[in-house]
């Protein structure tokens, strides 16, 4: 929706400021108002103006079953985090070269480094595990993304791009430091 990429890029906007993100050409957004089995990521190029992905993505299995509700900073919680991140470093891990995040909201996804949360590809990300059971699988918190795009979108965002996981919770929007912060500057 327009105001869910006006909140993205207004959050983009204060990260380039005050250098949080080095990467100002690719923005991530995740769309947790939507269920597992709509295709819910998108990258955007903001040079060009145009989709480079456009994709299904997990959810954490203590987050909910088709649609994500339930979120938290906690370690070994299993759930998702929302809000704005920084993508760090790309490594190979258990599920394949995957990319490390860095939260960027105190109290709400600060710990994500802690926890291990990452973007990676899994099979349960795939339109093939939707027909079966009706939602996406889950992960303990990542988002995940299909197996055969993963590669692609980590290198297209690793190494400092913006990425915004977007919950449409009061329990996130009104604690949002970064969403606050684009609330008080926006000129009404």
């Amino acid at each position: 929706s327009l105001h869910l990429l006006q909140t993205a890029l207004a959050g983009y906007e204060l990260l380039l400021e005050d250098q949080s993100i080095t990467r100002p050409e690719v923005i991530t957004i995740i769309d947790f108002s939507l269920p597992s089995d709509k295709e819910r990521l998108w990258v955007l190029d903001l040079v060009q103006w145009k989709v480079l992905f456009h994709c299904l993505v997990s959810h954490g299995r203590n987050s909910g079953e088709l649609m994500a509700e339930n979120f938290s900073n906690k370690p070994g919680s299993n759930a998702s985090s929302p809000g704005f991140y920084v993508t760090g470093e790309t490594y190979i891990g258990k599920h394949g070269l995957s990319l490390a995040l860095d939260g960027l909201e105190m109290g709400i996804n600060d710990k994500a480094r802690i926890r291990a949360i990452v973007m990676h590809g899994a099979d349960y990300v795939s339109a093939d595990f939707i027909r079966k059971y009706g939602r996406l699988g889950r992960s303990l918190g990542c988002p995940a993304v299909p197996k055969v795009l993963s590669k692609e979108i980590i290198q297209t965002i690793k190494d400092g791009s913006c990425l915004f996981i977007y919950v449409p919770k009061t329990s996130y929007i009104s604690n949002s430091p970064i969403i606050s912060k684009i609330t008080s500057t926006t000129k009404v």
